[in-house]
């Protein structure tokens, strides 16, 4: 179970994720040493994975988000396995998850533009092996976008 302390810090992270020890030692008002410590206990455990960069796709000209849910031929004992590290190699997609139900897989697919994205689509997942019906579902608007925990 986490401490009041670690949750604090935690919290602060999820805010600012470039605070330094000494800023998140002063904020949380623990000394270095222990938001040290802290820090990596959280890291170790595997609560803190690390810090990362957030880009904004769509600044670098990425204007098409489609979200393509996948459902596999079954039949195939590896089908899974071969569709995801197949897709793992696609660098427009940007999360891959998996489902239980009618669904397998969803893609979430950027692109330049329409074009770009019809090329993507023809050459790139029309030839992900296993696939036995794909839905394309076109993104037009995030509404929310929170990976923040309420800790």
């Amino acid at each position: 179970m986490l401490k009041d302390e670690d949750r604090r810090i935690l919290r602060y992270l999820q805010s600012d994720p470039t605070l330094s020890h000494a800023e998140l030692a002063e904020r949380t008002r623990l000394s270095p040493q222990s938001i040290t410590r802290r820090i990596a206990r959280l890291e170790e455990v595997g609560i803190l994975k690390g810090v990362c960069a957030r880009i904004d796709w769509q600044k670098l000209g990425y204007s098409v988000e489609v979200s393509l849910r996948f459902t596999l031929d079954k039949t195939q004992p590896r089908a899974f396995d071969e569709f995801l590290d197949a897709a793992r190699s696609v660098p427009e997609v940007l999360e891959m998850q998996t489902f239980l139900g009618r669904v397998d897989v969803r893609l979430s697919v950027i692109a330049r533009d329409m074009a770009h994205y019809q090329e993507v689509y023809r050459d790139r997942i029309l030839t992900l092996p296993h696939i036995a019906e794909i839905e394309a579902l076109m993104h037009v608007a995030r509404i929310k976008s929170e990976e923040a925990l309420p800790i």
